[in-house]
């Protein structure tokens, strides 16, 4: 079994208690208006998958590619679309709304999203090293890189070597974060630990792939509308 994840929005950090009154760090996951806007299935794509929207969006505001598919499609532009792959008994209908109660508290789940951007960093910052001395003879070179070089052979700088450059921005998963506690009310999730990426960053929520799950509802926790219409199988999917 391999369900459908979600797309939320981070929106902070705080604590929580548990029923011993132990302190917890959680981030808060928002999931907002997350809906089903279309299939992939076995006989027309070769794989099976539910497509995922968030935050309605103006034509506009979206790639025309992604416009021009969600008109055809007859339905609204969201900002985010993603796929998420899932076994045949896992399918929603388009047109399902999804919710936060999607997961249970206690279970364990994978978290992807894009770091903060910190720029161009030094390697002492991008790669811990732990620079020069800060005396004999040393003079404002304290936190420099120091030799890249070789000798005669290979006679190059190695691809790969530790150096300053980009430091961030870039997609992170981090696994096995148990899910502390889910708002229905509110729709959020409370996630325990730290997530990438900065508040309001949208966070690809699944179920823990190296964690044995139990007792989750299938496909999901929402009523799922009757039939879906055949077109939103164009969806196409923004590759953020």
């Amino acid at each position: 079994m391999k369900r459908s994840g979600l797309i939320t929005t981070k929106i902070g950090m705080t604590r929580m208690y548990d029923d011993a009154g132990v302190a917890h760090a959680v981030t808060v996951l928002s999931v907002g208006d997350c809906a089903v806007i279309g299939n992939r299935t076995m006989e027309k794509n070769g794989y099976v998958a539910n497509i995922l929207g968030v935050c309605e969006a103006k034509a506009k505001h979206v790639a025309k590619p992604q416009a021009v598919a969600a008109e055809k499609s007859g339905i609204k532009p969201y900002r985010k679309v993603v796929e998420f792959r899932v076994s045949d008994d896992c399918v929603i209908p388009s047109g399902t709304q999804l919710s936060a109660s999607h997961f249970v508290v206690g279970q364990f789940v994978d978290v992807q999203a894009t770091s903060k951007g910190k720029g161009f960093q030094g390697a002492m910052k991008r790669h811990n090293f732990g620079g020069k001395e800060a005396s004999h003879g040393v003079l404002k070179a304290h936190r420099s890189l120091g030799g890249t070089g070789m000798r005669e052979w290979p006679g190059r700088v190695l691809k790969g070597k530790k150096m300053s450059g980009q430091m961030g921005n870039e997609t992170v998963t981090v696994q096995n974060l148990k899910v502390f506690g889910v708002s229905a009310s509110e729709n959020l999730i409370f996630v325990e630990g730290a997530v990438p990426g900065a508040n309001g960053t949208f966070v690809l929520v699944t179920d823990a792939i190296k964690k044995e799950q139990k007792e989750l509802p299938v496909p999901t926790s929402q009523n799922v509308v009757e039939s879906a219409p055949s077109a939103t199988t164009e969806a196409e999917t923004v590759a953020e």
